[in-house]
């Protein structure tokens, strides 16, 4: 076990604060890129982390938010991401009071676009350029890795995916939720949670967005679906608009309100966000101290979801009702319709399915003539168009099977991962085969 999860087994570690207002009051112009100043003013970034640290920030977060080269491409920089990432680490190190108890996290952030079908970027092309970040990350020297402030829980995924192929570092991952409790894309905390605990995330939680309370709700919500340590990073209240200058109105004191309520939550890396600053970490930092961190992960449940449903599964639970009617076995027009490349019956069924009481939904493409990895993938993409229904994907074909792990927002495993090691509750698909049932 690394030295970052058996620290957060023991106590509550403290995350540093907001970056980007910090580097504006230091020179930073609107507009201008905040990552550049790890090449071009490493004093002034390095000041920032050490009075973080200074002020009791056990995890210093690299600035590389917009590391990437997406994002450094608006500022001709693509060229630069292994100097620019590499850079950020080693100025976190350097500013470290303890080397040796404290860490450094390197921060993955948003590329700014979304993948198909709502935007134009491709899940591989994606898990690339998140790997070519993670690779500088990993060389820099990062204890860990945060992706945070994520909207899209796809995207999130494709992120998580390139840490996993490109480093043994812990995983921290954290999506943003509006004042309604859903992301952008409408996905609830409690999916998210499923999502991200499946895909065998070490903390989970949620950065941006909300003030302290609004923040607790949402780690509630999460709490209830898994038992994966949580990660709260709030903004310091909500922004309000003073004489054309936007105010985080709340206090550093006020920052602690829910303290008590997040160590019980199993909350175990605490910071803050946008309209913190090193005196509110070093508020956050004391009334932390005087507190009882212990906390029991609670046992771990059965959960299935998609991008914006939960399904609890297992055997103290109520039975799950699996529609099993998208199967081409005996159904002579659905098997011709996937072969032509059509999702007509798949849609029609999933939509009536989840209108009469389905909780989950088979989908099996196997029919006779027909492109299985293809066609899987298609009914995948149609019936997330009409029912947000947790799937149950029927297939003996590992193919078409390793595909699906790439497009919908459901955990990473394979036939093979099936066969061969034990089945994972905590993951947000399950899949079926006529030839194996576990």
């Amino acid at each position: 076990m690394s030295r970052f999860l058996t620290a957060i087994q023991q106590q509550v570690l403290v995350l540093d604060g907001a970056m980007g207002t910090m580097l504006q009051a230091r020179g930073l112009k609107a507009g201008g890129c905040p990552e550049q100043m790890n090449l071009d003013a490493p004093d002034v970034v390095a000041g920032v982390h050490r009075e973080y640290a200074q002020a009791g920030a056990r995890i210093i977060v690299t600035n590389t938010f917009g590391g990437t080269r997406s994002k450094l491409m608006h500022y001709d920089l693509e060229d630069r991401v292994h100097e620019i990432n590499v850079r950020g680490v080693e100025l976190v190190r350097q500013s470290l009071l303890n080397p040796e108890t404290d860490f450094v996290a390197g921060s993955i952030g948003p590329t700014g676009r979304f993948l198909e079908p709502v935007g134009d970027a491709g899940f591989d092309e994606m898990v690339e350029i998140f790997g070519e970040q993670v690779r500088a990350l990993v060389d820099g020297g990062a204890d860990l890795l945060t992706c945070e402030t994520f909207l899209d829980i796809r995207e999130l995924k494709a992120a998580i995916m390139a840490c996993r192929l490109y480093s043994d570092l812990p995983v921290m991952a954290m999506m943003t939720f509006d004042d309604g409790g859903r992301t952008v894309l409408g996905t609830p905390p409690a999916a998210a949670a499923v999502t991200l605990a499946g895909l065998q995330v070490d903390v989970i939680g949620t950065n941006c967005g909300l003030g302290i309370e609004g923040m607790c709700e949402i780690l509630e919500q999460m709490r209830a679906v898994c038992s994966v340590p949580l990660i709260a990073q709030a903004n310091a209240g909500l922004p309000i608009l003073v004489d054309g200058e936007t105010i985080f109105p709340a206090s550093p004191e006020q920052m602690t309100n829910c303290h008590d309520r997040l160590i019980e939550l199993g909350v175990r890396v605490l910071g803050g966000c946008c309209g913190t600053t090193p005196e509110h970490i070093r508020v956050m930092a004391e009334a932390l101290a005087v507190r009882d961190q212990q906390w029991t992960a609670p046992p771990q449940r059965g959960m299935l979801s998609s991008r914006t449903q939960v399904v609890a599964v297992g055997v103290d639970q109520t039975c799950a009702i699996i529609g099993e009617r998208i199967n081409p076995t005996g159904k002579k027009a659905y098997s011709a319709e996937l072969r032509e490349g059509k999702t007509t019956y798949i849609r029609r069924e999933a939509q009536q399915q989840s209108t009469v009481g389905a909780t989950l939904l088979d989908v099996n493409c196997g029919a006779p003539g027909a492109d299985e990895p293809l066609a899987l993938e298609r009914a995948v993409y149609a019936i997330s168009g009409v029912t947000g229904t947790p799937l149950v994907l029927d297939s003996s074909d590992p193919e078409a099977l390793e595909r699906f792990r790439k497009w919908p927002e459901g955990a990473s495993i394979s036939l093979h991962e099936l066969l061969n090691a034990p089945l994972r509750w905590g993951s947000p698909v399950a899949i079926s085969s006529s030839t194996v049932w576990r």
